[in-house]
């Protein structure tokens, strides 16, 4: 699943750039377009002479072979480009792909060395309590416990990407990017086609056929849900505005025309600029699920909401609660009944996605999601669950269905998967009263850096801050408490309250944060529940520079992008969190160019994002704009020779603190 840019799992990407002159694999990985990036990190790699670079090179190498999935390979590169001084980083992505691969045991090692080499426990016990779990689960599935599934690959499956299997009419409607997709363009992610919609027979013919050319199109389709009549379709398609610009996926409808389709056109409330994705409708119609990565969600991509009115126009989203929604990612929900299945990679799990199912309490809750466990979960991405059949009732009852899996031994990149669900006794009732509690534990944190005196140097992980100072305010009610030793303080959640936090500690720049306790589940199965939110306190360094991420300009101008906007509105905020500091704004060109020239555009980009900043309401006394063309630059390179990737981190807007 990792391999299709409709997808779009990585936490801070929000968008695919479909095409881009590249000239080295690092850009190339940087545009992620991975398929391409391969083969030259691989002949850059044998190039490399310094230590530094084969480290990068083979750092660059294991994420391209990560996101086309192919975790046996990218294991050797993270190890290379550790052993090259890449850092922590690298053996933390080797970690990772242990777990994607089932390989726990040696994951866990793996993540407590890091724990000691950075020093910080803190930063991978979610790492580790999630592989000693999974191992738990595995140890039971080769011992021979009884289980609820058994599953087995579909015999439709193609050597290309096969995913999100949906019911509709006696057929199964999936997603690929198989060579009848259309249009002939190559998608450089993965060097195979765009996505588009199919559909397979479910009489046993196994016979595959594309779905309405009005649908599939050059661009990507996929993950449709329909309406009970079968005259209505919403699926998710991405799209960019001109081949040079960045795609972006929406949901868009369809009416049914004969034996074909309509034209689609997005769903009113989808807005520009942003991703949605994973449709799934209720089974009468009047309630619509999907996944978007939204500046009001909790993190990542989350599920939301929302009911169709009278007239048959939707309603606002909402956001679904915090025992779902995650700081990781939730996707691909689908609705049985009354039971909703997700994808999140934010609960504890096998690795990457797993496959969760939740149903309504009362008044508006939401059970605690349970993990499928194996053998639909695997330690790859388990996503796109699907009911087909039922059959029988009490334990005796079965039910049918379909899943997609990036988990090897499949016949391509991402599988669909045939399942049978049995219902296994009940466990035994406990007399006992049930007293539910939900506790909230925030933990203050700090980055820990590879050189502690430098804020631009690289960043190893966080580590908690002991005896800081946290503001927790509800309504107009706030008190003020200290951190304990582990940087911790535990709150007992009172439900359905929005909570607001403030964290602050001599030297560091405030941090705030917020959680709501809204329709927090009260399930009799786990009436105890514990959440977790960070608080990440910016230590002060003064006078240094700290680079301003996807801060980019067009050629020769100095307005500030849309794509910059999110950066600047986060340094916004961070002023208006601390008004008593004074900053300078820095703008730096590559160095290329007359130095004139770089000069007075330098400053005046500079002065742009000052002038941003007023325009959000930041006072101009506390604001400072400085160009310094190419007077400074961090990448070490003879001009002539240096790569896209080195020209483009000299190209940086930056911050420091001045008073």
């Amino acid at each position: 699943m990792r391999q299709a840019c409709i997808l779009l799992l990585l936490a801070f990407m929000t968008a695919c750039t479909y095409t881009a002159k590249i000239t080295d694999g690092a850009t190339a990985v940087d545009r992620k377009q991975y398929d391409v990036a391969v083969p030259m990190l691989q002949r850059e790699y044998k190039k490399a002479k310094s230590r530094k670079e084969k480290g990068e090179v083979a750092m660059n190498l294991g994420a391209a072979l990560r996101e086309t999935g192919q975790d046996e390979k990218a294991l050797d590169w993270f190890q290379l480009a550790y052993d090259n001084s890449a850092g922590p980083e690298a053996l933390r992505e080797k970690a990772a792909a242990l777990k994607r691969l089932e390989r726990y045991e040696e994951a866990i090692n793996v993540y407590t060395d890091l724990g000691f080499e950075i020093g910080s426990k803190y930063e991978f016990r979610r790492d580790i309590s999630g592989a000693e779990l999974a191992q738990t689960w595995l140890d039971a599935e080769k011992a021979g416990k009884d289980r609820a599934f058994t599953v087995a690959p579909a015999e439709f499956n193609s050597r290309q990407a096969d995913y999100a299997p949906v019911p509709f009419e006696q057929r199964l409607i999936f997603t690929s990017d198989r060579s009848a997709a259309a249009g002939d363009e190559t998608f450089n992610w993965t060097g195979r086609g765009f996505t588009d919609l199919f559909v397979v027979d479910l009489d046993g013919s196994n016979s595959v056929t594309a779905f309405d050319d009005l649908i599939n199109t050059v661009d990507h389709e996929g993950t449709p849900t329909f309406s009970p009549d079968g005259k209505q379709m919403i699926f998710t398609r991405c799209t960019a505005p001109a081949k040079r610009e960045d795609a972006y996926c929406g949901l868009y409808v369809s009416e049914r025309v004969g034996e074909g389709w309509s034209s689609a056109r997005p769903l009113p409330f989808v807005k520009p600029g942003a991703n949605y994705m994973h449709p799934a409708l209720t089974a009468d119609g009047k309630r619509l699920f999907f996944s978007a990565l939204l500046e009001d969600g909790w993190g990542g991509y989350d599920i939301y909401v929302t009911d169709r009115k009278a007239d048959g126009s939707w309603g606002d989203p909402a956001l679904m609660n915090r025992a779902i929604n995650t700081q990781g990612n939730e996707q691909f929900p689908s609705i049985d009944a009354d039971t909703l299945y997700f994808s999140s990679d934010g609960l504890e799990g096998m690795g990457g996605l797993d496959i969760f199912r939740t149903h309504p309490l009362k008044n508006g809750r939401y059970a605690v999601p349970k993990n499928l466990q194996i053998p639909v979960n695997s330690g790859a991405d388990d996503f796109g669950f699907s009911v087909v059949n039922r059959e029988g009732s009490g334990l005796s009852a079965t039910m049918t269905g379909y899943f997609s899996s990036a988990r090897p031994g499949g016949a391509g990149s991402d599988d669909i998967y045939t399942y049978t669900r049995r219902v296994l006794p009940p466990p035994p009732v406990d007399p006992t009263p049930i007293v539910y509690k939900n506790v909230l534990d925030v933990t203050v944190v700090e980055k820990i850096y590879e050189d502690p005196t430098n804020p631009s140097s690289r960043v190893l992980g966080v580590r908690p801050i002991p005896n800081a100072t946290i503001i927790a305010s509800v309504g107009e009610q706030s008190r003020t408490v200290n951190t304990d030793e582990e940087g911790r303080l535990s709150l007992v959640l009172v439900d359905d309250q929005a909570y607001q936090f403030r964290a602050e500690r001599e030297e560091y720049l405030a941090a705030e944060g917020r959680f709501s306790s809204l329709n927090l589940p009260k399930d009799p199965d786990a009436p105890n529940q514990r959440y977790e939110l960070e608080l990440e306190l910016d230590k002060i360094f003064r006078n240094q520079e700290v680079v301003l991420k996807n801060i980019y300009y067009d050629f020769d101008k100095s307005f500030i992008r849309d794509d910059a906007q999110p950066t600047l509105n986060n340094l916004t905020a961070l002023l208006k969190r601390n008004p008593d500091i004074r900053i300078e704004l820095g703008s730096h060109t590559d160095c290329q160019g007359r130095a004139g020239y770089n000069q007075t555009l330098s400053q005046a980009r500079a002065q742009a994002a000052v002038d941003y900043l007023v325009q959000q309401g930041i006072d101009q006394s506390r604001v400072e704009a400085k160009g310094y063309g190419k007077e400074q630059l961090i990448e070490e390179c003879i001009c002539e020779r240096c790569t896209e990737e080195q020209h483009q981190r000299n190209r940086r807007t930056s911050f420091r603190i001045l008073e």
